[in-house]
């Protein structure tokens, strides 16, 4: 079964293919889809499902898509859905990481807490969506640790590595990831759908 993914980066294109082996995985644009598409969910499930179904529509094959984000406890759970544009303009991880620090200055480090959460979406054309989540905890560093990851990673202090995403290699990071928590947990839904003969 091929399966395209809403996405172009390569590196998330490459984890979806170790976890869904099997199955022809290629990218919204191998597949033919270059439109923008908005998300306005006021969830990562909302947005992960708005991506692959308007891919899945438009080539009529299934599609796969995921929404994620850090969520700060101390900050009510954001930037949430905003982490991307946290600071206003989106894709700017300096100001972003500059935002989040100014926004915890002071604050203790009990009260740092924070998860990076994914959730991800798989689209079928008959209209069945399979979703599923993941989160890995830690806390937000007082400042910045590791030149490695991207976004808020070398802020992010893991607890299951008791080190910064940014100071892990990346298979240190895969191995604990949100992502690759979600889309182990979708891969195993998937499988237990067609051993039931619903795909």
């Amino acid at each position: 079964m091929k399966i395209v993914v809403a996405s172009g980066n390569k590196a998330k294109l490459r984890e979806i293919a170790e976890i869904f082996k099997g199955y022809a995985i290629v990218s919204m644009q191998q597949a033919g889809f270059s439109s923008e598409i908005e998300e306005t969910g006021a969830t990562f499930e909302e947005n992960a499902i708005i991506k692959a179904r308007a891919v899945c529509d438009a080539l009529g094959i299934p599609a796969l898509a995921d929404d994620s984000g850090l969520c700060v406890e101390y900050l009510g759970g954001a930037p949430g859905v905003y982490s991307a544009r946290f600071c206003g303009r989106h894709g700017d991880d300096a100001a972003n990481n500059a935002l989040l620090l100014q926004k915890l200055q002071g604050i203790e480090t009990a009260k740092r807490g924070a998860y990076f959460e994914s959730c991800v979406a798989l689209c079928f054309p008959d209209g069945d969506t399979i979703t599923a989540s993941g989160r890995t905890y830690g806390r937000i560093l007082e400042r910045e640790d590791g030149e490695g990851g991207f976004g808020y990673d070398p802020l992010f202090f893991s607890d299951e590595l008791q080190k910064s995403f940014g100071a892990a290699s990346a298979e240190e990071k895969n191995a604990v990831s949100h992502r690759g928590k979600a889309l182990n947990a979708l891969s195993e839904k998937l499988r237990k759908a067609k051993a039931e003969g619903k795909l």
